[in-house]
């Protein structure tokens, strides 16, 4: 009987999870306008986010300046980071576009490579960020999608997690400047 009960609730746990599964970016396959990460992130883009915690707070607001230029596949996007409580960061990511909307990324507080793709109006990359926390760092890994809304406007939001349980998310909008 014992067995039996654990085995239900094995199954039943499996099939929790298997709800849980994240959508894949080829489902955004014919939403418009299609994205081309080359072409969106070229020049100078504003973007304002927020940092809310496992309960939805918002633990952090931030403003971000990117600077951005592709050299044919090889990209940088310099960001220049402002949070609420006045600290400042710098980011700058290297890109390459691998062909087939498949891109590699990688930044000095990326641990390995980030590996994303484009489908669509949607970007889906996931990474590991080494994040400073109260004198230390930690490990923590981003499933981080971005979506196209019109030629300067992009929506962003990533799940930020450790072994598997979720931290919080960050939501971003990104303003392309104009000409």
């Amino acid at each position: 009987m014992q067995r039996r009960l654990l085995l239900t609730a094995g199954l039943a746990a499996t099939a929790a999870l298997a709800g849980c599964a994240s959508p894949q970016v080829e489902r955004y396959a014919s939403e418009k306008p299609a994205l081309d990460l080359r072409q969106y992130f070229n020049g100078t883009l504003d973007a304002y986010g927020i940092f809310t915690d496992r309960s939805g707070e918002v633990v952090k607001r931030f403003t971000v300046v990117m600077r951005c230029q592709w050299d044919g596949d090889n990209g940088v996007l310099d960001e220049d980071f402002i949070y609420s409580d006045g600290t400042q960061q710098k980011r700058v990511w290297r890109l390459k576009h691998l062909g087939n909307g498949e891109y590699t990324g990688e930044a000095d507080d990326v641990v390995g490579q980030a590996r994303g793709r484009t489908s669509g109006n949607a970007f889906r990359w996931g990474y590991t960020l080494a994040l400073p926390v109260d004198g230390r760092v930690i490990e923590v890994q981003f499933d981080d999608w971005m979506y196209l809304m019109d030629e300067r406007v992009m929506l962003n939001k990533a799940t930020m997690s450790k072994f598997g349980v979720r931290l919080g998310e960050v939501t971003l909008s990104f303003v392309k400047r104009g000409s």
